[in-house]
């Protein structure tokens, strides 16, 4: 038997952002405090749609669910940081390498589904108003919510299917924060060609897709639009979509849809995605919402009262 395929590495290092320890402690106290306002942002408005029926809607129901897998986009690697600005050497074993896979990409692959059925809401409301409640009914709401979670998960199966098998048996130091896909099949035994092509025709396929699909349909939503008072809502309501759309496909495309070069840049390009996308999103989709600030408003009386 060859004992290269009887061997595999029993963890990985991973290099993390910077190694001065200046600026790890720096890291240390900043990432705290974004993870924390992360948790509690997005929790508040997952609190705020629950408590509110005014807000039980296809929109804030696809929101809601836009908060939790935010929460959990930004939990599954980000603890680790954390902890590992404090302690050295920062290891992370084989499993968990290959469960940081698994979890990024069903959280992130839900994402890219759930914002286009949120974008395909919008469409609705705008351009067919008086159709709304018949086309966008819970059951459909709730197909498409469904449908994200379950397209993230074969995602994210899909990726992991190829990895896992993959003989890891010699270099095992990944230049990143976390388990990156595009860095970690780069350390098998094998020639990585094959595992790249297939993440490029699954995941940067996907992404591409997903982003060209967006556009479209804010164009029409636009075009379609045409009278002052239709694109004044229109792009009241689009400016959100459209920097949230931008903030999180942008550096998933960049690294994802080209894998076969990896540039220092790729890791910070990464936090975006799993710290500040999920950072921004509260904000951007409630400091604009009069109804979500209302029913914040509501909630807060509430509990002072109580």
């Amino acid at each position: 038997m060859d004992p290269v395929n009887n061997s595999r590495v029993a963890e990985f290092v991973l290099l993390g952002l910077s190694s001065s320890w200046e600026l790890q402690y720096f890291f240390f106290m900043l990432f705290n405090v974004l993870y924390v306002t992360i948790v509690l942002g997005n929790l508040l408005i997952v609190l705020t749609v629950i408590s509110e029926p005014a807000l039980h809607t296809p929109m804030y129901i696809m929101l809601s669910n836009l908060s939790v897998l935010d929460v959990f986009l930004a939990t599954y690697a980000t603890p680790k940081m954390i902890h590992d600005f404090l302690y050295e050497p920062k290891t992370i074993s084989f499993e968990g390498c290959m469960a940081q896979i698994f979890l990024l990409h069903i959280f992130a692959g839900g994402e890219m589904i759930l914002l286009e059925a949120m974008a395909y809401d919008r469409y609705v409301a705008i351009c067919k108003p008086l159709h709304y409640a018949t086309i966008m009914n819970l059951c459909k709401c709730t197909g498409l919510v469904v449908g994200s979670w379950a397209t993230g998960v074969m995602h994210a199966l899909s990726q992991l299917a190829f990895t896992v098998n993959l003989p890891f048996c010699g270099p095992n130091i990944v230049d990143s924060y976390y388990c990156d896909l595009t860095l970690v099949i780069k350390l098998s035994c094998t020639d990585p060609y094959v595992p790249e092509v297939l993440m490029l025709l699954d995941g940067g396929l996907m992404g591409v897709t997903s982003f060209v699909l967006l556009l479209i349909s804010y164009t029409v939503i636009l075009v379609t639009r045409r009278s002052s008072a239709g694109m004044a809502k229109a792009r009241a309501t689009l400016t959100a979509h459209i920097t949230v759309v931008t903030l999180f496909f942008g550096p998933c495309i960049f690294i994802y849809a080209w894998p076969f070069n990896n540039l220092p840049v790729d890791k910070v390009l990464s936090i975006f995605y799993t710290v500040f996308t999920p950072l921004l999103n509260p904000l951007i989709y409630t400091l604009r919402n009069k109804e979500v600030i209302s029913a914040m408003q509501k909630l807060r009386h509430r509990e002072v009262s109580s």
